[in-house]
């Protein structure tokens, strides 16, 4: 006889469940839905393109987050429903499927658990992804390739819009650097675990010899914010040129110097636009990111006095954060968490959401005295 009894597995995950939705806020979020929607349904959004585009986010972004919700608590009714079902009937192709539903929302509710630890002032932003070839040659640039579509694959898995923001391609294999934007909730906090410095470690495709070549690609993360007005920038601390976006191998894609460099001149950062189609607009996406960059850098600096005035200086992740081995043993491993994977090709494929998850809850660990 079938006795499938899974009643305390599932009281566990309606617990979790319950704290989930207390920390989510369910009643206000269908309170923002609810006024978003009645901004989006106002005959004149559109007269301002740029506040349009604002609300129509803000408003897909807080369904989705309230719709992830809802279905996990309607599946765990349909779990109760199919297991009642399954010992009615002593069927075990019924329990196996339970079993298995168990499994999948053990897992979802995992993820929805980690993303209430993201309560940082910009984590529920989107997040602006730049992967910046370091040293090693080809192996490097081929490895800053290897990373980027690793996120994008993630983003993609995950159904996130992803937007190309700048690209520049090395003369020889993959790429000196590029910035994109995920734009989805939580983006920026989600992948700010994975900021730092990457390592590759593998038997060159580039050599004539067999030997083996470490290289290494830095990846910056960074909220959107859409008016980083905080920040003023005077116009002599910046240096603005215009040049025409390329394409592998530097080809030119267009035939007008549309696209814009700038660079701030008191610190040395530089952004670079190309994807939108006028120079006025390259201009003021970069100028955003400038001013965010900024915006951070002010804030870090005053954390550092904190610390350093009490006393409390602990030490930072380092700048070597994961290694990915692709030579004798195959493996990722994350040097902060100690999370590893033995399949390299999954996670550069985009398989990334248990190293996200561990660096999530490794950075919100109690700090020892």
């Amino acid at each position: 006889m079938l006795e499938l009894d899974l009643s305390a597995e599932i009281q566990a995950l309606r617990h979790t469940y319950g704290d989930i939705s207390e920390v989510v806020d369910v009643t206000r979020l269908q309170a923002d839905i609810a006024r978003l929607s009645e901004e989006a349904g106002a005959p004149d959004l559109w007269d301002d393109p740029e506040k349009a585009q604002k609300v129509t986010s803000a408003l897909s972004h807080k369904q989705a987050e309230l719709k992830r919700v809802n279905d996990i608590g309607q599946r765990l009714d349909d779990l109760e429903v199919l297991i009642e079902l399954a010992n009615e009937m002593e069927d075990e192709d019924s329990a196996a499927e339970a079993r298995a539903e168990l499994d999948a929302l053990t897992s979802l509710m995992n993820q929805l658990e980690v993303q209430t630890l993201l309560d940082g002032e910009y984590d529920d932003r989107s997040a602006i992804i730049t992967i910046r070839s370091g040293a090693g040659g080809d192996d490097a640039t081929d490895f800053a390739e290897m990373l980027m579509r690793m996120y994008l694959r993630w983003a993609e898995q995950h159904k996130y819009p992803v937007k190309v923001m700048d690209t520049s391609y090395a003369e020889g294999a993959g790429i000196k650097s590029a910035t994109f934007q995920i734009d989805a909730p939580y983006a920026f906090g989600t992948l700010s675990v994975e900021a730092g410095t990457h390592r590759l470690a593998r038997i060159s495709p580039f050599g004539s010899a067999d030997k083996r070549q470490t290289s290494f690609a830095a990846v910056e993360v960074i909220p959107l914010m859409e008016e980083a007005t905080e920040v003023d920038i005077p116009e002599n601390d910046i240096r603005v040129d215009v040049f025409r976006s390329s394409g592998p191998g530097g080809q030119s894609v267009n035939t007008t110097d549309s696209a814009v460099r700038i660079t701030h001149l008191p610190t040395g950062i530089v952004v670079s636009m190309q994807n939108e189609k006028s120079q006025i607009q390259n201009r003021a996406a970069a100028m955003r990111v400038l001013q965010t960059r900024l915006l951070l850098l002010q804030k870090e600096e005053e954390a550092a006095k904190k610390k350093e005035l009490a006393g409390n200086i602990t030490a930072s992740w380092g700048d070597q954060m994961r290694s990915y081995f692709l030579y004798g043993q195959q493996l990722v491993k994350d040097l902060r968490t100690g999370q590893e994977s033995g399949n390299p090709a999954a996670v550069f494929d985009g398989d990334l959401d248990d190293f996200i998850s561990a660096g999530i809850r490794w950075r919100k660990r109690p700090v020892e005295d």
